[in-house]
């Protein structure tokens, strides 16, 4: 673990150490690279991000890491000393995008780790590529191609423009979004 990046025994390491000041279980879904990084799909991440989907596991989380000095950086962002950024999101909205369904349904989330009050998923491909690629920065696309190359045949790209193309629909600037998809799908043809 460098000290700009976190990798996932890095992050192991700390959600251990919170463990004995969760008052209840919860239930985070990583996305973002944390996701990635989490399925040894990406060496480390810059930041950590969660969804949390229920809310009253994102009030005990909220409460555990104060409790533990962490402090608001940015609008989703708790950090203290170390220098590492905990992004946290409720409901089934990441950054600005809002998935179609629960992370918490059957399917739509990846069973990691669970810790004696904390259970680590993280966020199923379709969902974490469309949250990764609304934003389509150039880091979120290479992500994008790393999860696609690390599932091979099995990733199912027709499924993936299906489910984009329905969560494009309900955003103020769907053609935006779908211009993103056609980058990455771009992408995709030159490797």
């Amino acid at each position: 673990m460098d000290k700009y990046r976190i990798d996932k025994q890095g992050l192991w390491d700390i959600l251990e150490a919170w463990g004995p000041f969760f008052p209840k279980k919860v239930r985070v879904v990583a996305c973002g690279g944390t996701a990635l990084t989490i399925q040894d799909l990406k060496e480390s991440t810059k930041d950590v991000d969660f969804l949390v989907p229920d809310v009253e596991d994102y009030k005990a989380l909220l409460g555990t890491i104060e409790r533990l000095h962490y402090r608001q950086v940015t609008g989703s962002g708790w950090a203290r000393d170390d220098g590492f950024i905990f992004d946290l999101f409720k409901g089934k909205v990441i950054f600005q995008t809002e998935l179609l369904d629960s992370p918490l349904d059957e399917g739509n989330h990846i069973p990691i780790k669970t810790f004696k009050k904390l259970e680590v998923s993280a966020l199923n491909d379709l969902d974490l590529i469309i949250s990764k690629m609304f934003r389509g920065d150039e880091v979120d696309v290479e992500d994008c191609l790393r999860l696609i190359a690390g599932r091979g045949k099995a990733f199912d790209l027709d499924k993936l423009k299906e489910r984009y193309k329905e969560t494009a629909s309900y955003t103020l600037r769907p053609e935006s979004m779908m211009k993103n998809l056609d980058l990455l799908l771009a992408e995709l043809k030159d490797e």
